[in-house]
């Protein structure tokens, strides 16, 4: 007689931990596995992760052309590519209105100051979206005007 708790299943199932012991984490799988907030996908494959990073990394150079382009040619190739593209082109809309308050400021001297704050703010967001958007994790910029949904 063999006791099967104790034996080697030939399916391959392992028995279950002691009462108490940590309960293991279940592995992250599909396209949602690296979406950290509800409605957010990660991507669905390599190529996608790069056309993504490459949105948000163009963005700090070239503002929101770059990145609108991009996002229209791929956006039906994958829906990474997709909210990521809208994520950016939003986020680059709402700097252009920060940047037309600085434009509008300027002769007062606070225009000088909003210019600063606004690239400051493109340049640490762009880089935080891009290392976030390389490892497979879909990035929200904090302060964004939803134009684009």
């Amino acid at each position: 007689m063999t006791n099967d708790a104790n034996s080697d299943s030939p399916t391959g199932t392992t028995p279950p931990p002691p009462p108490g012991a940590p309960q293991p984490e279940p592995p992250e799988q599909g396209p949602e596995a690296g979406a950290s907030q509800p409605g957010l996908v990660g991507p669905e494959s390599d190529d996608a992760r790069t056309t993504a990073m490459l949105c948000h990394l163009l963005a700090i150079f070239t503002g929101f052309l770059v990145p609108l382009i991009i996002w229209l040619i791929k956006k039906d190739q994958s829906r990474f590519i997709d909210q990521q593209g809208k994520e950016v082109v939003n986020f680059e809309l709402t700097l252009m209105i920060g940047v037309v308050a600085a434009a509008l400021t300027i002769c007062i001297g606070v225009g000088f100051v909003i210019f600063a704050a606004v690239w400051i703010v493109n340049i640490v967001f762009g880089i935080l979206a891009t290392i976030d958007v390389n490892k497979g994790k879909p990035y929200r910029y904090p302060v964004c005007i939803r134009f684009i949904s």
